[in-house]
């Protein structure tokens, strides 16, 4: 009998420490905004709220895009949700908009996806549940949020932001990829800065300017980072991985340049998808960063909490 109590406890406890620390809960804020809000199983009138915003292209809510899972932000939410910290991803609008067949590209516009960041806080806000509301921006959300947060935030953090205009970051993608390029991509970049479209030409530019995602490019370019994150007047908190090759550590110095009293903090080994890496090697990154079952480093949440325990 003794045994049997001592094993019926050993199972039990098991289980009770593989319990978690938090509940989902899937909300949707109207038609096209559809998320998850990750919430600790004890939550106080102290609970902060942090929106996470995904990056460029149709992501969802955890983070990944068809045939690419990393989990990235489904584990950020969920590691915050264990910290006491409320969490609320979402998918981005063309997600809905490609389940309900209304997707028009040339109609898509940068400010959409800001117009989407600020009604979720006002949603959110208008519970009056929570004591600070907290923007997350991964990659090219942390551009979207930083313009989101002028208004709308008590915080915000930029994940692996880039610290410079989409004209610059392409430019200079080009000039390793295909050098051969970079003349003609300057020229239409030039064009659509002055809020013009083109005929496109050559095939071989379709993937950055397509006629019909020229519009998208015009709305997008009339934004820079350093000079939106100075018009921040809430606390900031940059992150940025050293192994990130898709939008390197240096650019995370130039928002810290432009945003001096911002928090500042380099992972060591982090790549874009928030994991652990050891190489700058493309295939590897590229490969690891389609793992959904390799966790993200602790350091990235353990940044993120403090920074917002302190506000």
């Amino acid at each position: 009998m003794k045994k049997l109590l001592i094993l019926a406890l050993l199972i039990f406890g098991k289980n009770w420490a593989q319990e978690k620390s938090f509940t989902t809960q899937e909300v949707d804020v109207n038609n096209l905004i559809k998320g998850t809000l990750y919430s600790a199983n004890k939550t106080t009138k102290n609970t902060d709220l942090a929106i996470i915003i995904a990056g460029s292209g149709p992501t969802d809510r955890n983070g990944n895009q068809a045939g690419l899972e990393n989990n990235s932000l489904k584990y950020l939410a969920e590691s915050l949700a264990q910290n006491q910290i409320a969490a609320y991803t979402f998918d981005k609008r063309i997600i809905a908009q490609m389940a309900q067949g209304t997707l028009s590209e040339k109609d898509l516009s940068f400010e959409d996806f800001i117009t989407d960041v600020k009604e979720i806080t006002q949603f959110f806000k208008a519970q009056k549940k929570y004591r600070k509301i907290i923007l997350i921006g991964h990659s090219e959300g942390s551009l979207i949020g930083m313009v989101a947060a002028q208004s709308q935030a008590d915080a915000f953090v930029s994940v692996a932001g880039a610290g410079r205009p989409i004209d610059e970051v392409l430019v200079e993608q080009i000039e390793k990829q295909a050098p051969s390029m970079s003349a003609e991509v300057k020229e239409d970049l030039e064009i659509l800065k002055k809020g013009q479209t083109f005929e496109l030409k050559n095939p071989a530019m379709g993937i950055l300017f397509r006629e019909s995602v020229q519009p998208y490019m015009i709305s997008w370019l009339k934004y820079n980072p350093r000079t939106e994150i100075q018009k921040l007047k809430i606390p900031v908190l940059l992150i940025n991985g050293s192994r990130d090759i898709q939008v390197p550590a240096s650019d995370a110095q130039l928002l810290k340049t432009a945003k001096p009293d911002s928090q500042f903090k380099i992972i060591a080994d982090m790549n874009h998808v928030f994991k652990k890496i050891t190489s700058d090697d493309m295939m590897a990154n590229a490969t690891l960063s389609g793992q959904p079952e390799v966790p993200i480093m602790p350091e990235l949440t353990q940044s993120i909490n403090e920074f917002i325990k302190s506000l």
